[in-house]
């Protein structure tokens, strides 16, 4: 679990707003400290030192996290496929030509 920041506001898009002091994975899920999921980080902004972090609520009332402290939970992060290669269609390569007498 990885301290992302205090929630400063409820954007009227439907986004949690919150300050960090890295710019954390897009999609990444987004915990309180009871391990709840919150939502998911959907956009980074801002300068690169303390960016800003807008997260996508899952939950049903999303304005009582303004000035709570949220964090991401490591745990659930997807961990990229390793076999995306295969779902992919690649061409076989065709052999090379016999060389005659």
């Amino acid at each position: 679990m990885k301290r992302l920041g205090k929630v400063s506001h409820y954007a009227k898009q439907g986004f949690l707003i919150l300050r960090s002091t890295f710019a954390p994975a897009l999609n990444d899920p987004v915990v309180d400290k009871n391990l709840q999921l919150v939502g998911t980080v959907k956009d980074v902004f801002g300068p690169v030192n303390h960016p800003y972090v807008a997260v996508k609520p899952r939950v049903k009332d999303p304005q009582k996290y303004v000035g709570e402290v949220l964090y991401i939970d490591e745990r659930r992060k997807k961990s990229p496929s390793k076999d995306k290669k295969h779902k992919r269609n690649v061409k076989k390569k065709r052999p090379a030509p016999q060389k005659r007498g």
